[in-house]
This record gives structure tokens, sequence and C-alpha cells, in this order.
């Protein structure tokens, strides 16, 4: 089973591809973390990584689809993934199918995770994050034991700059945008299963175990 989830920010992609690998026992594979994973070896992809973020760049397509590529080519991928935070628009889409194709295999199903305006602004807004090993929290939802302090290393937490109500709602206006003819070119190609993502992320969880379970019994030789 290979699985991309897709979803607006806050939709809780993160957070169920991890406890979705779990549930599955399936490698998560997420770009943020192969990039920084890079980054901190000092590997080759590492190092021209680190030239575009140190010019205020964003990195190129082309890198991540090489990082993924290594990821990809290692033996515990056998029986499948989990993908999220990749690919953000179509042109990424279709790297990623190239890359793939190239090794025999197929990306098998696509869950977008459709969230409403005031999920996200709700969800984003409370966000906390760990000035120092990145770990998320939330006001309400997963609030720290110790008030703006990191439960797993003792960090400082902080709120994001673009985790504010209007800056959220641009971002999300941004996303849309840029999604739809991703969603369209999954959708096509008869991958796509929208689920709504407002509710308990456990039930969200079930769900997407449902569809995975789903897939695999439709798909059996």
């Amino acid at each position: 089973m290979r699985m991309i989830l897709l979803g607006p920010p806050g939709a809780g992609k993160g957070t169920q591809a991890k406890t979705l690998a779990q549930r599955l026992k399936l490698p998560h594979i997420s770009t943020g973390d192969l990039l920084r994973q890079n980054v901190s070896q000092g590997t080759a992809l590492g190092k021209q990584a680190k030239d575009f973020m140190n010019k205020g760049a964003l990195v190129s397509d082309e890198l991540v689809i090489q990082m993924l590529e290594q990821r990809v080519s290692q033996p515990d991928i056998e029986k499948g993934f989990i993908l999220d935070g990749y690919p953000r628009n179509i042109n990424q889409a279709k790297a990623l199918d190239g890359m793939l194709k190239k090794r025999n295999i197929a990306i098998d199903l696509v869950i977008y995770l459709d969230t409403s305006e005031p999920v996200i602004i709700q969800r984003l807004s409370g966000r906390l994050v760990c000035s120092v090993c990145g770990a998320n929290f939330h006001t309400k939802n997963m609030p720290p034991k110790v008030n703006l302090t990191c439960d797993n290393c003792g960090g400082k937490l902080y709120q994001r700059s673009d985790d504010k109500d209007e800056t959220i709602k641009k971002r999300l206006q941004v996303y849309l945008q840029d999604s739809f003819p991703l969603i369209q070119y999954y959708n096509d190609k008869h991958k796509l299963y929208r689920l709504s993502a407002d509710g308990d992320k456990t039930i969200v969880l079930n769900r997407i175990i449902e569809l995975a379970k789903e897939y695999n019994d439709s798909h059996k030789v």
C-alpha cells in the first residue's frame, strides 16, 4: 500500500500519517523530515538544499524528488509507505509518478482530508511549536504539561507568526487555489478519496484505515 495524505494546513496530515504508519506497519515519509535529515547529516543533497535555504529560496522540486528517490530505494518500503507533505502541486505529482514508474511501482491511494475553515483556524491559531525539537502542541486540544514548555525536551514553546487568523485565511486561499489541479489529477486517475477531517482524530484515523482495507480487499489477486 502506497498512500498519500493530502489536505490544507491544519487538516492533521502529519499527525494522522504518523499514527497510521504505526497501525498499518508502514514507513511514514515526510519530505520535511527528509530535508532536515539530509541537511543535518551533511549529505550531498543536504548541502545543495542548504545552499537554497541560505539564499532564502525554496528547495527545488528536483532536489526533493531525488531525496524521495533515495528514500524509496531502501528495503523497508517494500510493502509500501505513507507520504505526507508532498506533492503540493500537479508538477510535483507528475515528478513523483515518473520517479516511481522507474521502480515499477505507483501510488495506490490518495486521501484528501477535507477540513472546513473554522476548524482550520481553531487548530492552527492554538498551535504551539517547540523551539528546540519542533514538536507540536495545542493550547486546547493537546496542551503541554507545563505551560509553554515542551513535554519531550523541555524546550520553549512558541506560536508561529503565520498561525494568526488573517494569515491562516490567506494561506488557506493559496492552498485551495494551488491544490485544485492536484486534486483533479488524482481524481481523474480514480485514486482520490475525500474524507471529512473536521471530527475527532481517532474517528478520522479509523476511517482512513477502513479505506485502506477496502482498497486492499478489492485488489487481492
